[in-house]
């Protein structure tokens, strides 16, 4: 039976991440231990999170980052521990969510392919009823979105291949991040979870979804914690997914279409009144950028499958949120 390392980030959530490992420690699946990375926490994390792992020392490790290193930068931490302790596969889990029992034990499942490097599931909102993703896309827009936020449960797709495993609630292979490295830490977050998938697209690899594994995730809450931090986070990591992965044969077909969506996207940011985080990280994003090209050049030159082959497997469309840009597409083209 292949062991798995359990990753669970925390940072001032101590409440969530207890409620979170209580529910890891359940799980059916018993090949596995806990590695609690705490990003630097000024809260009571530190006396909660030491009582919790003499309860569980078998099954709890925990490690204490000096500062925030970002989602990217803190479960960088956890997989190079799992690769030094040589497990099989690293699982993401986000503090704020709850696992099934059976969560676990259907990702592994679902991961027995040697050509698959990444399991997801099918994480729900925190009542149940609607579904926060069950994966992510990257669209011909440029764009990368959650797969079926905000649809009922009962839409909730069957087993099958997905562009991305969310960094919230995913199984990888370690012999993935061998191959491919670990998350880009310039992302700090969002969107780095689909840079890493992406990356693995290229690579050869295969991310497959099952409704199985199941958990249930109080979406937002340690963004919420900082004003604007979403704002500029995804301006500042859009630019830098676009340039890092997109295969030059797409580059100017999608590349015309991303450009567009952004400055629209920043222009309503503007309007809205999200312009000072909006505008801070599109140029940090440009700048950024710039120091992406190198990187560019490696996974490019490493990738491992035809540009027709990522077109095959992009979304066809705009984003479903996007109802700003499609009503322009509209405008000019007729096309809804």
């Amino acid at each position: 039976m292949n062991r798995v390392a359990i990753i669970v980030l925390n940072w001032n959530g101590i409440n969530d991440t207890l409620m979170c490992l209580d529910s890891l420690l359940d799980q059916t699946y018993k090949q596995f231990h806990i590695v609690v990375i705490d990003n630097g926490s000024i809260d009571n994390s530190k006396e909660l999170l030491d009582k919790y792992q003499s309860q569980h020392s078998n099954m709890v490790d925990v490690i204490y980052n000096p500062t925030n290193f970002g989602f990217a930068g803190g479960v960088n931490t956890g997989i190079e521990w799992a690769l030094n302790e040589d497990f099989e596969y690293v699982a993401l889990f986000n503090n704020d969510a709850v696992a099934d029992k059976k969560w676990l034990t259907s990702l592994v499942r679902a991961i027995d392919d040697k050509k698959i490097g990444m399991a997801t599931g099918l994480l729900l909102h925190e009542d149940g009823k609607t579904i926060d993703s069950t994966g992510d896309w990257f669209s011909k827009w440029g764009l990368a979105f959650p797969r079926n936020r905000g649809d009922t449960t009962s839409k909730a797709p069957k087993t099958g291949e997905v562009f991305s495993g969310t960094g919230g609630a995913t199984l990888y292979k370690t012999a993935l991040f061998k191959d491919i490295g670990l998350f880009d830490e310039d992302f700090f977050a969002y969107y780095e979870d689909v840079d890493v998938s992406f990356r693995a697209q290229l690579a050869g690899w295969k991310v497959v979804y099952t409704p199985d594994a199941i958990a249930y995730h109080k979406q937002g809450a340690t963004s919420r914690k900082i004003p604007g931090f979403t704002v500029y986070q995804i301006f500042k990591n859009s630019p830098m997914l676009f340039i890092k992965n997109v295969p030059r044969q797409l580059l100017f077909t999608v590349g015309v279409r991303f450009y567009l969506s952004y400055w629209l996207m920043l222009a309503n940011a503007i309007v809205k009144g999200n312009g000072k985080p909006a505008l801070k990280g599109a140029w940090m994003g440009f700048i950024l950028s710039f120091k992406k090209l190198g990187e560019r050049q490696q996974i490019q030159k490493d990738k491992r499958v035809s540009a027709d082959y990522i077109k095959s497997i992009l979304w066809n469309d705009l984003p479903p949120e996007q109802t700003g840009i499609r009503k322009f597409r509209r405008f000019f083209t007729g096309i809804k």
